[in-house]
């Protein structure tokens, strides 16, 4: 993992579903990142149900945090709900800090 993808992981742990108290990292909201060489940062993330109150506003604010990394030159989020999110993507964080491990 590179530096700037580092930084950019470490951004997306800022990044909180409102009714589960972890982060969407954690939660294994983020399907995919790519981080180029040039600064370009893509994601493909999901929610945890397609009628999350956050559909609007979360991709916006996880864009805001990974534009906001130093070295980011630009960001690009996508929203996809295949495969669907389901508690397996927890990490292990995830699972002890809500209390299912």
């Amino acid at each position: 993992m590179s530096d700037l993808e580092r930084r950019v992981v470490e951004a997306l742990r800022t990044c909180y579903d409102p009714e589960i108290p972890a982060n969407i990292y954690e939660l294994g909201l983020i399907y995919a990142l790519k981080v180029d060489p040039s600064g370009a940062v893509s994601v493909q993330m999901t929610l945890t149900a397609p009628n999350c109150p956050v559909a609007g506003s979360l991709p916006a604010e996880v864009k805001r945090k990974i534009q906001a990394v130093a070295g980011v030159t630009d960001a690009q989020v996508e929203l996809v709900w295949d495969p669907p999110w389901d508690r397996s993507r927890l990490s292990q964080a995830a699972l002890v800090q809500l209390g299912l491990f």
